[in-house]
């Protein structure tokens, strides 16, 4: 049936929303990632402190984001959304001037709680409103934004910090959320709300939060007295947590999604493994091109910049052949080619040259941009309508969860390597063996992740 013009005014909003959207977070994170030396210079942070500029983020994110997914199909994703975006913005501003590194890494979780706000509900806006039959097309766009995000944010971030001082690099973050709200209030019409009227379960929230907590703080000291305590207590809260999830008539968290819904639960699984393997990527590299090779931020950006450039236009092919072809084999191709950048990057040394960093992150662009798109779409259209914005929550989680477990690795190695000392000329050869050691892990998860992704089975299709 054909649109009205009013329908397709508003798909267009949608899509321009959640392209801003999708723009902005990667942005943050990957331009903060670019300062994160010159944010050292000026709060003297130690390695492990550093590390947790990012970690803070990434954890309060995942711990907020299936809560927030629920809150958002029961009370309106676009309430719960632009809510996000508010906070985002606030804590952008905070983070530009905070008064030690302790309250930078505080109002980092504060930018994660308006993250999990974002992440758990534009994914859900956007297929709520497109048909399966123009899904990939869209999530295709969506994941290019993603990746464009990731490209400019080392140049722009590298720019600002080098030119204007790191403080910019929030502040330029904040003007961007403030163009996705006036956006918001004067574009985007309508509410998505399937699940209204149901009951919010705020007890199994507090319990998926506190095994998160646990298990992601517990890795990050595992060196210490408290690690494995911390670890076996996030077990034992995840098994009450599934215990209690299973008596609830409207759980926070769908276990039954992972146990009889394969295509769910193993494409889930993929992201997980596949995030774990490659967020620390941008993280090393940028102290490495900085600290080994004594570039520039603008011109580390500049290298950084390939990987994500290549991800967009992947992004865009993949997007649009996984409307036609099964999105599980698309994305193990994906993962296969992820393999073989990290294998790449592990044999980075002090002398190696920029042509083989470009080269590895060339292969890795490919790899992401064949994974994600037709990875979420496998998610997404594998899940009944009401179900949008905790599956957009679960799909989200298992992403922050990755890249924090990602970082955590990093933080482990840093702990055994380094220590809690900055990086300076006399570590640079234990930061070498914490890089290597990172990429080798990586790459064997990330080979792992293949048959995960490879055997999930078909896509359910909508009639």
């Amino acid at each position: 049936m054909e649109k009205t013009q009013s329908t397709q005014s508003n798909k267009t909003a949608v899509l321009l929303v959640a392209i801003l959207s999708s723009f902005l977070t990667p942005f943050s994170s990957s331009s903060v990632n670019i300062i994160l030396p010159e944010i050292n210079r000026h709060l003297s942070l130690n390695a492990i402190e550093l590390s947790w500029i990012a970690t803070s983020y990434l954890l309060a994110a995942s711990v907020f984001l299936v809560p927030m997914g629920r809150l958002a199909d029961i009370y309106g994703r676009k309430n719960i959304f632009r809510a996000g975006i508010i906070i985002d913005i606030a804590a952008s501003i905070l983070c530009a001037f905070p008064l030690s590194g302790a309250w930078l890494i505080g109002f980092r979780a504060l930018q994660g709680l308006g993250g999990s706000m974002i992440f758990g509900t534009s994914i859900a806006i956007l297929t709520s409103e497109f048909p399966i039959h123009e899904r990939g097309r869209v999530l295709g766009f969506n994941a290019a934004a993603v990746y464009v995000g990731l490209s400019v944010g080392p140049l722009v971030g590298g720019f600002l910090g080098q030119h204007l001082g790191w403080r910019s690099v929030f502040l330029f973050n904040a003007l961007i959320g403030l163009t996705i709200v006036t956006v918001i209030f004067w574009k985007l019409k309508g509410e998505w709300a399937e699940a209204r009227g149901e009951k919010f379960d705020l007890v199994g929230s507090v319990l998926y939060g506190l095994t998160l907590v646990a298990v992601v703080y517990g890795f990050s000291v595992i060196t210490g007295y408290w690690g494995i305590r911390l670890i076996v207590a996030g077990i034992l809260f995840s098994i009450i947590f599934v215990v209690w999830e299973l008596r609830q008539a409207q759980p926070v968290l769908k276990v039954a999604f992972f146990v009889k819904n394969r295509v769910f639960g193993l494409s889930n699984l993929s992201a997980l493994i596949n995030y774990s393997a490659t967020f620390a990527v941008g993280f090393l590299l940028s102290l490495y091109l900085q600290d080994i090779q004594h570039l520039s931020s603008s011109r580390a950006g500049l290298v950084l910049i390939v990987q994500p450039v290549v991800m967009v236009i992947c992004s865009l092919i993949a997007g649009r052949l996984s409307d036609k072809h099964e999105p599980g084999l698309l994305s193990s191709v994906g993962m296969g080619f992820t393999t073989v950048g990290l294998i790449i990057l592990c044999f980075l040394n002090d002398n190696s040259s920029l042509a083989l960093v470009i080269f590895g992150l060339v292969v890795l662009g490919i790899g992401f941009g064949f994974f994600t798109s037709p990875n979420t779409n496998a998610v997404m259209s594998s899940v009944e309508r009401k179900y949008y914005g905790v599956a957009s929550g679960i799909m989200g989680t298992s992403r922050l969860l990755g890249q924090t477990f990602s970082l955590g690795i990093v933080t482990l190695l840093f702990a055994v390597f380094i220590g809690a000392v900055p990086i300076v000329d006399k570590n640079y050869p234990d930061f070498l063996k914490s890089l290597h050691v990172t990429f080798i892990i990586s790459a064997v998860l990330c080979f792992a992740g293949i048959f995960a992704s490879a055997f999930r089975g078909r896509v359910r299709v909508e009639k």
